[in-house]
């Protein structure tokens, strides 16, 4: 039996759902044949942590005391903004020993506060991304993945994105099927690879203070392969052409034609990997017209044409396997 080893560090102020989501993913794998990840948490005091919803944690000891671990995973929370210099003195010495250290969200703060991150590529919660790369100019900080792997070194970004990190950790320590069937009991999808995109095109730009300008945001969202020149979406607002481009881009961020390319794209993304659809419906279903704009598209965003893109992103059809209890 492979056993895994895995070590949760706690404390004040820590996320309850970067402890706990991971948690659930390796215990749900440790229910199967041949699987077992061995849990444990640890304060530097071993004295219970209240979490920043104020749950309190009891962890099951002190970080003093603990085993070397084959994992070191540090959830994120408000109590990476001020961390306790103890806490950042113990990961800078033990941590590295790990044959894997992993951070959810904020985490990172703590990682790099102890050194850990120099000369790596890695992210977080989207909020926080400027801040470390300006803290810590040594750390190659990427903003927009949910998860990021560089060596032994693995950093998720915002709460849910910690399932996702974990899940693939199960599938590369026991198989695509133990990680499938956690998934399919956790109610979550085992299909958001590390690159894609922390937030959707909608979250990206802010919402328009105006209703027409609102009205045209979710418009755009519904109707993809329609009309969306800026005369045309200016109609839609009853505003002239300049006033609208000037108005929409003031009030959310980015350019009419910017927010268009992106709901486009996003809609495309999901379809590749949600359908079977061929390329040319799926280019006329998302307004691009032709497959070769959809392309143009594809490759200026994201580097990769969009056949190369499903093949990478689309999920494998679930193959039936014996079922194995999981309570």
């Amino acid at each position: 039996m492979t056993q895994r080893s895995v070590l949760v560090v706690l404390f004040d102020g820590v996320q309850s759902l970067d402890v706990t989501g991971p948690m659930e993913v390796f215990a749900g794998a440790s229910h199967f044949p041949d699987v077992t990840y061995e849990l444990r948490t640890a304060s530097l005091d071993g004295a219970p942590v209240r979490t920043s919803v104020g749950l309190t944690l009891v962890p099951d000891g002190t970080l003093a005391d603990a085993e070397p671990p084959h994992t070191v995973l540090v959830p994120g929370g408000q109590g990476t903004r001020h961390p306790d210099p103890a806490l950042v003195d113990w990961l800078r010495t033990h941590a590295p020993h790990a044959e894997r250290l992993v951070s959810v969200c904020t985490g990172a703060l703590l990682l790099a506060a102890a050194g850990l991150l120099d000369g790596h590529r890695v992210t977080t919660h989207w909020v926080v991304t400027e801040h470390l790369a300006r803290a810590y100019p040594a750390v190659e900080v990427d903003p927009d993945p949910i998860f990021v792997r560089d060596g032994k070194l693995a950093t998720s970004a915002g709460v849910t994105a910690g399932i996702d990190l974990s899940l693939a950790l199960v599938e590369e320590d026991f198989g695509r099927q133990v990680a499938l069937s956690v998934a399919r009991h956790l109610v979550v999808f085992l299909r958001r690879p590390g690159n894609q995109a922390q937030f959707s095109a909608q979250l990206t730009a802010q919402t328009a203070r105006r209703e027409p300008l609102r009205e045209v945001q979710h418009w755009i969202t519904e109707h993809p392969d329609d009309d969306l020149s800026v005369d045309a979406l200016a109609a839609r607002a009853r505003l002239s052409p300049r006033h609208f481009a000037r108005a929409f881009q003031t009030e959310t961020g980015m350019t009419p034609g910017r927010y268009v390319d992106r709901v486009r794209l996003e809609h495309a993304r999901r379809l590749l990997e949600d359908t079977t659809d061929g390329v040319a419906g799926i280019a006329r279903t998302c307004g691009y017209g032709t497959p070769e704009a959809m392309r143009r598209a594809f490759v200026k965003a994201l580097g990769t044409a969009p056949a190369e893109y499903r093949r990478r992103f689309r999920p494998q059809p679930m193959t039936s396997t014996t079922s194995t209890s999981v309570n």
